[in-house]
């Protein structure tokens, strides 16, 4: 018999500081990071099915990374059960808030526990690498420092903080940006001795401005506005979201209220924990 499809938060990411430190012989990239999760989610809709099936309704097609993630953990663990999978988006696709790969580490999570299979946290990780970047940190459940390609996850415990996030109405390809032959690949790494907001800076961010007006216009809005000695805001990831950080929640919400209605964006808390942190062993 079939369980009920249950609903699951898939909370967002945003880059406190993104460095390229140089390219790779893989072709990817070296990075160092700083993740901060955020309470802005998206929610998956899961159920275990007994035939072994994999099912997905939705708009969002059968090759998305909620069904790879469960195809992935099928086939890596031998069970003989299934899943049925939905998907309610809120973060915006390519917007840098690692939407998608939040998804995917909530199906693995899940199911880990939802198929009896008891594997440790470490292991989830390594099959959240095989479908992306981003989806260890997810996995990994709390913020943190990232290296590596974002893979190599040291956590970090960050202040309380809330964020104003910014959403242009594009979606920007990654490979575009790490691909443009202006971007700067030999950034030193910080010390991270502590991490203090504000340090470092995204190099990604001076090539989705170019590229892509809109991000260049929330961006310039927020800068305009933001308090004196707080940290300058800036882009997550390859974009197109940007964000300023707020040690209070009423000073983001009273910026949030004078967005003139050409732009959108939400206020979102900083967490200390995925919510589902203690699904993994």
């Amino acid at each position: 018999m079939n369980s009920p499809l249950q609903w699951f938060p898939a909370p967002g990411k945003l880059n406190l500081f993104l460095h390229v430190l140089g390219r790779r012989e893989d072709g990817m990239h070296e990075l160092q990071t700083v993740f901060r999760l955020i309470d802005r989610s998206d929610r998956v809709g899961i159920a275990a099915r007994e035939d072994g099936e994999i099912r997905f309704s939705g708009p969002f097609g059968e090759d998305n990374l909620c069904v790879r993630a469960a195809r992935l953990l099928k086939q890596e663990s031998g069970t003989r059960k299934g899943a049925d999978l939905e998907l309610e988006k809120t973060l915006p696709v390519g917007g840098g808030l690692g939407g998608g790969s939040s998804d995917a580490a909530t199906v693995l999570l899940v199911l880990n526990r939802l198929w009896e299979l008891n594997l440790r946290r470490a292991e989830l990780m390594q099959f959240g690498a095989r479908l992306g970047a981003d989806v260890p940190l997810f996995v990994c459940g709390r913020n943190a420092l990232g290296q590596g390609a974002g893979e190599r996850l040291k956590g970090l415990d960050l202040g309380p903080a809330w964020y104003l996030v910014l959403t242009p109405q594009v979606s920007v390809s990654t490979k575009e940006i790490f691909s443009d032959g202006a971007l700067t690949r030999d950034t030193k790494p910080l010390t991270m001795a502590p991490f203090l907001s504000g340090q470092g800076r995204n190099d990604l961010e001076p090539i989705a401005l170019r590229r892509y007006p809109e991000i260049a216009e929330h961006l310039a809005w927020l800068k305009n506005r933001s308090p004196r000695g707080s940290p300058v805001p800036r882009m997550t990831g390859s974009g197109a979201c940007v964000f300023a950080e707020f040690s209070r929640q009423e000073d983001a919400l009273a910026l949030h209220g004078q967005l003139p209605p050409a732009l959108r964006g939400f206020v979102a808390q900083g967490l200390e924990l995925h919510p589902l942190h203690d699904w993994a062993n």
